[in-house]
């Protein structure tokens, strides 16, 4: 109890600080997302910002050198994300972001009967459950640049941060109510299994395809389409832009202004 409440002192005080302008002007340049908020929004975000970059660990690896323009543009992009969330919510299990200066690869083996593959897989960001999230900064950067394009891979990774704080990755982030966790399955499964139908037979869909690998990349690759495309989900998949809106608490599509 005296920890949570020290914690939450600390944060007030973070949260109280002045808003570096040199930090404002990272977010105008590379976040555009940023110019949709509602003023009172803009202002929440600087203040969780303020916390997100004080409270965790950056670290450049394959030679990136670590700067405030990826901290920022990191940590406004994944703070997008919290708006309307607990105000405790700053990722609790996330330690660390650890960022490449473009797509990395990762040991990979695959079995087929008795024959192990063994080669690289090209990833362009992950999400570890045991804290740490690892991204490319060239895609992050790129992703942050076309706001509408349905593809940000700061986005993807931290909302699978968020599925993974009830400690399953299974595309259910803990919701606020209890009754809201059966019309959350009953959607987002009809989704999710229509997209796997439309990526086995070549439709053309307005999700990404990706998302029909599992659950919990649905719900990563619906909450970039969300954020980033929110009036063409809310035309094609009404019951699902509904559902992302009550959990974030946000209406993007009506400029981020409450739903």
């Amino acid at each position: 109890m005296v920890f949570g409440f020290l914690k939450k002192r600390r944060r007030e005080e973070i949260r109280a600080q002045p808003f570096p302008p040199e930090w404002l002007a990272i977010i105008e340049r590379n976040v555009p997302m940023y110019a949709r908020l509602s003023e009172a929004d803009r202002d929440e975000l600087r203040r969780r910002v303020l916390v997100f970059i004080n409270e965790k660990n950056f670290e450049g690896a394959g030679g990136l050198e670590m700067t405030d323009e990826v901290r920022v543009t990191i940590a406004a992009q994944a703070c997008i994300l919290l708006l309307r969330l607990d105000d405790d919510d700053y990722y609790p299990a996330l330690k660390s972001i650890i960022v490449y200066p473009s797509a990395y690869t990762v040991p990979r083996q695959e079995r087929t009967g008795e024959v192990v593959r063994a080669d690289d897989a090209v990833h362009l960001g992950e999400s570890w459950g045991h804290g740490a999230v690892v991204l490319s900064w060239n895609s992050a950067r790129r992703g942050a640049a076309d706001p509408r394009d349905g593809k940000n891979v700061i986005l993807h990774e931290f909302a699978h941060q968020l599925d993974q704080e009830d400690g399953a990755a299974d595309g259910t982030p803990e919701l606020d109510r209890l009754a809201f966790y059966a019309p959350w399955a009953r959607v987002l499964s009809e989704h999710y299994l229509a997209l796997r139908t439309a990526a086995r037979t070549g439709r053309k869909t307005l999700l990404d395809k990706y998302g029909a690998t599992n659950e919990a990349e649905f719900f990563a690759v619906a909450s970039e389409c969300f954020f980033e495309r929110p009036v063409q989900l809310r035309t094609r998949h009404p019951e699902l832009y509904d559902e992302l809106a009550r959990y974030y608490g946000q209406d993007p599509a009506e400029g981020m202004r409450p739903a």
